[in-house]
């Protein structure tokens, strides 16, 4: 008894509440070797060092930290926030001697969890938190233990302790408002002197770059061509201008990256909590959600939706400063599994956080993730190869999203993840489709981060805004037959004089490229023909300015002779990626009509054309890379049991990437092959060098990130 009396003293005198344990308080409980919701909720901070030999994880790409109990002993694991005494925070200290602030821990109790989140210890006694009125103000609620009674001696003395009216800490608020409004305009005002903050470095820098290659460099004079095709090529300007990187090939640190200035986010997050999330995926979501937290910045905003059966809003559009990072991690740790999958219920509720905003950051996204299929909106029906009908897919979105009846929407792009092995790859890659974003299939559970990681790291460096490419023939005889830009929304006027391309959001040194196919006609008076012209605007997000770029003339020689024919790499290059692309169209079709081996035929072919191009007898590396993807797919065919696993969603996320010209995970990794790196940025793999130190602890242990591939960049030849 004189040991309990000690701590009850020293809790007067610190003006803490602690926990004063029971006689047999004593025997050690046992350990678990599962994941701590908790413990993965985020990345280590830095100077943390990651890959000690506490609790064992469940894969090698993710050990606790070797200084995690020292550390959570000043800081509380959940809401990443100091524990210091006589901050005016109440502190719970376990039987297994981790210490928590109460009210962090209190919401990870009261969802029925007694287990300690850092050492998966069994409590025998938990904090309760008493009815808000009466008790003593928010930030100071008292820990009592389930066995005793009000009336104990101890407790009577704990319960009157005043908080300290000089406390430099305020009351905390609640997360998120209860009930949940019908209007969700309680978005957190912006800060327009930082949204609206000009650009200074030299705007010449910062302009997109347009440059044109035509498939020959010349056609003879008296000769005539249906079916000429020339490349119109877009690279967006880099996020550091003038910052130069002691590695040449590595680019700039991430730190460098972080610092300039950029186009703040409004990002939603919808996120899957039905009962299959349950374990060690929705330990792993919690842990990828506060990665993605802890890297916005000030100016950017967050809301989180999570759904099941039903969906509701979990965390309002917030402003991610300190303390809203601090709320949003508790309303993620909050996140419990069960119920069914309701996807356009989600989906909706996420809409409506953006229709509903009062102001607008100048770039806004909705992250999707989900690990099942929707089965309150999409219908069972299907036709005789198995596939649902894809028209239903579509209610899956709200019109808002999507559009309908002359309604434009509000162009909010959906970037859609699919979760293992049992989701619905063909409505989650539809509803990316529609809305203008990306399906990526996260294969392996520990790559979640990871996936998270390259998205966030492009829209967190948008430079461009509502692109578009202007074409227009400039000569009476010159006619434009066709134009090729993959998921890309393109117009083509009636008469083929002029066409256009909306290439819309560009990431900072992003390309795209598209092709267009004009008649080359016969030149009886000139040694050249002049047979575009294109021109390019667009919006900087920065600044609100629209910029005009100058035009570019596609120009031909025509002499009267030609020698050897001399074919562009480039062009050639582009040619081959469409071409794979058609190829996987097709293979799925036949795939989805229960036609395996013409699918592996389909794809087989096309490597087979390929491999006698002149891009790919030169060597080039997408053609290298685009094989390499063709062969894995047929292997992802070899049986239905595989295709419905794993090679639907594996297709579906490659024909994605190509079709945006935007790097997408695929399979088991984002970092494991060439193909995979196609089309990502710095940026992106800044994002990924940070996630994946944080996974690892050490930077001469972490999984390495090779230089990047810029397959689709031209160099002259």
């Amino acid at each position: 008894m004189g040991s309990k009396w000690r701590k009850v003293k020293m809790a007067l005198a610190s003006n803490l509440c602690v926990y004063v344990p029971t006689a047999d308080a004593d025997d050690s409980p046992p350990h678990s070797d599962g994941f701590s919701d908790v413990g993965l909720l985020s990345p280590a901070p830095a100077g943390w060092s990651v890959g000690g030999s506490g609790a064992r994880p469940a894969s090698p790409s993710l050990r606790l930290s070797k200084s995690f109990n020292r550390s959570s002993k000043k800081t509380c694991t959940i809401c990443l926030a100091s524990m210091k005494r006589g901050e005016g925070q109440a502190i719970f200290t376990a039987e297994c001697s981790h210490s928590f602030h109460f009210q962090c821990i209190a919401s990870n109790v009261k969802h029925g969890n007694k287990i300690c989140p850092v050492c998966r210890a069994k409590w025998k006694e938990v904090p309760l938190q008493g009815p808000t009125n009466p008790g003593p103000p928010l930030g100071r609620t008292r820990i009592n233990p389930v066995n005793w009674s009000n009336d104990n001696s101890v407790m009577t003395l704990l319960r009157p302790i005043p908080p300290r009216p000089n406390s430099p800490r305020h009351a905390a608020a609640p997360i998120f408002p209860t009930p949940e409004p019908t209007i969700f305009n309680d978005d957190e005002a912006l800060d327009l002197k930082f949204t609206n903050r000009p650009c200074l470095e030299n705007s010449n820098l910062k302009r997109v770059l347009v440059k044109t290659y035509t498939e020959v460099p010349a056609v003879p004079r008296f000769s005539a061509a249906d079916d000429f095709t020339v490349l119109i090529h877009l690279k967006a300007p880099a996020s550091v201008s003038g910052v130069k990187s002691s590695n040449t090939n590595q680019g700039p640190t991430f730190s460098q990256v972080n610092q300039t200035p950029r186009a703040p986010v409004d990002l939603v997050t919808v996120l899957d909590t039905s009962g299959s999330m349950a374990g060690t995926k929705l330990a792993l979501l919690k842990r990828a959600m506060g990665f993605v937290i802890q890297n916005l910045g000030p100016a950017d905003r967050l809301a989180v939706i999570a759904f099941s059966s039903t969906a509701r809003r979990l965390f309002p559009l917030r402003k991610m400063s300190d303390t809203g990072k601090q709320q949003a991690l508790q309303a993620v740790n909050s996140l419990v599994a069960n119920g069914g999958t309701n996807i356009a219920e989600g989906l909706r509720k996420g809409a409506k956080v953006m229709e509903d905003r009062r102001e607008n950051n100048p770039v806004g996204s909705i992250i999707l993730l989900s690990d099942g299929q929707d089965t309150y909106t999409v219908n069972g029906s299907s036709n005789p190869g198995g596939r649902k009908n894809q028209s239903n897919y579509e209610l899956l979105l709200p019109e808002s999203i999507h559009g309908g009846d002359g309604n434009p929407g509000i162009k909010i792009p959906v970037h859609a993840f699919g979760f293992g092995t049992d989701h619905d790859a063909s409505s989650m890659h539809s509803i990316s489709e529609i809305s203008g974003g990306t399906f990526s299939f996260i294969e392996t559970e520990g790559v979640i981060q990871d996936a998270f990681a390259q998205c966030i790291g492009g829209l967190l460096s948008v430079v461009v805004k509502d692109a578009r490419v202007i074409l227009d023939s400039v000569n009476a005889n010159v006619v434009l037959r066709s134009l090729k830009a993959g998921s890309y929304k393109s117009h083509l006027m009636q008469d083929g004089k002029s066409g256009c391309i909306d290439v819309g959001d560009l990431y900072a040194d992003e390309e795209r490229d598209f092709l267009v196919s004009v008649n080359i006609p016969k030149e009886l008076t000139s040694y050249e023909t002049c047979l575009l012209k294109v021109r390019c605007h667009y919006t900087d997000p920065l600044t609100k300015e629209t910029v005009n770029l100058e035009s570019v003339d596609v120009v031909i020689k025509r002499p009267e002779s030609l020698g050897q024919e001399v074919v562009s790499v480039e062009v050639d290059r582009q040619k081959n990626r469409l071409h794979a692309a058609e190829a996987m169209v097709q293979a799925r079709t036949a795939a989805e009509e229960g036609d395996l081996a013409q699918a592996i035929g389909t794809l087989e072919n096309c490597r087979r054309v390929l491999s006698e191009t002149v891009s790919a007898k030169s060597g080039d590396r997408l053609c290298v890379a685009l094989d390499a993807e063709l062969k894995e797919m047929q292997e992802r065919m070899a049986s239905r049991h595989m295709y419905e696993a794993s090679g639907r969603a594996y297709i579906l996320s490659g024909l994605s990437s190509h079709s945006w010209q935007r790097a997408t995970a695929r399979g088991d990794s984002t970092y494991g092959s060439s193909l995979v790196q196609a089309y990502q940025t710095p940026s992106m793999v800044e994002m990924l060098t940070r996630s994946q130190a944080s996974l690892l602890g050490s930077p001469s242990a972490q999984r390495p990130v090779r230089p990047i591939w810029s397959f689709a960049s031209p160099k002259p030849r």
